[in-house]
């Protein structure tokens, strides 16, 4: 079975190989989200997977597309990361299958440049003298002092996605 994967993040790519092995070939490629650079709701983000999934399914002609996709969400405690996955079948693409994963706070410095108008991923980059963070460990990796990393996060809501997708098809 074919899975195109709508990224070509190193990160979202592990995360869709720890959890489809054997039988799959994974086909990553590069596709538009439709949102935002830095999607700024849970909404915008799911969009963005959502998007994603489908185009990657279309673009490869793929049995199945996932989508992967990083943002942050408005809360009373603050600014918090969020992520979602979509996987579509290519027979199906607007009958989704969607997973949502980890949430935590933004320290306020982050924040507010998010605010402004910069992206996350370069902001990190700065803040940690760092190249790439959005393809190793990622926001996530960082503030969790390392427990939870970006394949990690991803792998989870990919785990989910995949669960679903087999309870669909038994």
């Amino acid at each position: 079975m074919k899975i195109a994967v709508g990224t070509t993040n190193i990160a979202k790519l592990q995360a869709v190989r720890n959890v489809f092995s054997g039988s799959f070939t994974i086909i990553e490629c590069k596709v538009p989200s439709g949102v935002s650079e830095q999607p700024f709701s849970d909404e915008e983000t799911l969009q963005g997977a959502i998007n994603r999934a489908k185009n990657a399914a279309i673009q490869v002609g793929a049995d199945i597309g996932i989508g992967l996709e990083g943002g942050v969400t408005e809360t009373p405690f603050g600014l918090l990361l969020c992520n979602w996955g979509a996987l579509v079948f290519l027979s199906r693409p607007d009958e989704p299958v969607v997973a949502g994963g980890a949430r935590i706070p933004l320290p306020d410095e982050i924040a507010e440049r998010l605010y402004r108008g910069e992206e996350l991923g370069p902001v990190m980059d700065e803040y940690c003298q760092k190249e790439n963070i959005r393809s190793h460990e990622g926001a996530i990796g960082i503030f969790t002092n390392g427990y939870v990393d970006r394949i990690e996060m991803f792998t989870h809501v990919t785990k989910l996605l995949k669960g679903q997708m087999d309870y669909r098809l038994k």
